[in-house]
């Protein structure tokens, strides 16, 4: 078993407080589903860190607000948020984690193979997020797309925009720092 350094600890720890802070801002549309930073987060952390402290960092958030931090959506916390209509979305994140991380590993960081990446996982998401949100309220597929898929597309593509320009930003810095593995070595 590989041993964690300090700063392998250290990122792990900043990509989670900047989920924990990020993560809850949110816009309430029409519905129970709002837009949040989520899913950003989740896409930029994978891209900076990789898959395996990217897990490590989605699965401490996810579990510091099922223990009452109030670090989902509307800066709420708590058990009955996972179990609530939109808790499958927030599980959700650990899926698009591992997509795109394995992703991340198979194509070295090619940032088109990333965003399709994004884009698949972000499907998956979506199935994930809709299933218990239909299991949950007892709504119907179409209902449940309208209400959960359907007005996130757009805004979901803009953010996977703005990872595959920011991703690169951060990341490129930290390798030529040597504070980061290019995934070309890895």
């Amino acid at each position: 078993m590989k041993k964690t350094t300090a700063m392998q600890l250290t990122t792990m720890g900043l990509m989670t407080a900047l989920m924990c802070v990020l993560a809850p801002l949110s816009i309430q549309l029409p519905g129970l589903v709002p837009i949040s930073l989520g899913s950003f987060i989740v896409y930029l952390t994978v891209y900076i860190v990789g898959l395996e402290y990217a897990a490590v960092s989605n699965v401490v958030y996810i579990l510091l607000g099922a223990f009452g931090l109030p670090v989902f959506s509307g800066y709420v916390g708590g058990l009955a948020k996972l179990t609530g209509p939109t808790g499958g979305y927030i599980i959700g994140f650990i899926a698009v984690t591992i997509v795109c991380g394995i992703a991340l590993k198979v194509f070295k960081g090619n940032i088109v193979a990333f965003f399709a990446a994004m884009v698949v996982g972000t499907a998956l998401l979506y199935l994930l997020g809709t299933l218990w949100f239909m299991h949950v309220m007892g709504t119907g597929l179409q209902a449940s797309l309208t209400a959960c898929v359907y007005p996130f597309i757009p805004f979901d593509l803009v953010k996977m925009v703005i990872v595959c320009i920011l991703g690169p930003a951060v990341r490129i810095p930290l390798v030529k720092a040597g504070l980061l593995k290019s995934y070309k070595t890895n």
